[in-house]
């Protein structure tokens, strides 16, 4: 019973290599019809974006930190400053000092903060659909909350070691990224398709199927009259040609 459940596994699962070999093609050019969707839509329709970012040392002294015990606390205070940074009154007074016709949680959403591992250094990204926008927003975050954290924490402000640049190629979208997306999801839709109708499909096509879904055997079976008239024609042709070679 096992080997007979084995058996049918194998004959499905050659049913559905040869239905989508079959319909290789027809895969290939929905792939290629979905990524070209994928590109064209990419291009038009997804407004590119730019990111640009200031970098500042966090500091716990004035003096020149060179103490591990100086180090740990500056690493610590960095994660103070994360959240200070993205804080509701520096985002405020960057939106009033800009002129900004934004809403402060959108400009929050535009904020990346990130302290790479065993560094006293923040970098702050700002990302926007305008590339000196982006630069000039960086810049005025990276200011406002270096003199908010000063104030409000009572230690050394953060100092600017890096300004922002005005970013030259775009941070999103990805057309290649989208585009093999788009490959992807054409041929995944359409080999999908092929292997349901394979699955759905339960008519006749051979004595071995007439055996799995009947549970009856075959006695005889009738050959196709086009392909017996076909070869009855090409023996005649051959006997023809034989009859003239003896002339």
């Amino acid at each position: 019973m096992e080997n007979l459940h084995d058996e049918e596994r194998e004959i499905d699962l050659r049913e559905l290599f040869f239905a989508l070999k079959k319909r290789i093609l027809w895969i290939i050019a929905a792939a290629l019809l979905g990524g070209c969707i994928a590109c064209a839509y990419t291009q038009v329709f997804i407004t590119p974006t730019y990111t640009s970012t200031s970098s500042v040392l966090v500091i716990s002294k004035e003096t020149t930190l060179t103490s591990i015990a100086d180090l740990q606390l500056g690493t610590e205070l960095a994660h103070d400053y994360e959240i200070l940074i993205k804080s509701t009154p520096v985002l405020e007074e960057v939106i009033d000092n800009l002129g900004l016709n934004m809403d402060k949680d959108i400009l929050k959403k535009s904020i990346t903060v990130e302290n790479p591992t065993d560094t006293r250094i923040l970098n702050i990204s700002v990302t926007n659909t305008e590339p000196a926008a982006a630069k000039e927003i960086v810049d005025q975050v990276a200011q406002v909350s270096s003199e908010f954290v000063g104030d409000k924490m009572e230690v050394v402000p953060p100092k600017i070691i890096e300004e922002g640049e005005i970013p030259e190629t775009k941070t999103a979208p990805s057309v290649t990224r989208n585009t093999l997306l788009g490959l992807m999801a054409g041929i995944v839709v359409s080999a999908g398709l092929v292997v349901v109708l394979a699955v759905m499909n339960d008519t006749i096509k051979s004595e071995d199927d007439i055996t799995r879904y009947l549970g009856i055997s075959t006695l005889a079976s009738v050959p196709d009259r086009k392909d017996f008239v076909g070869q009855k024609n090409k023996r005649g042709k051959k006997k023809a040609k034989g009859r003239g070679g003896k002339k």
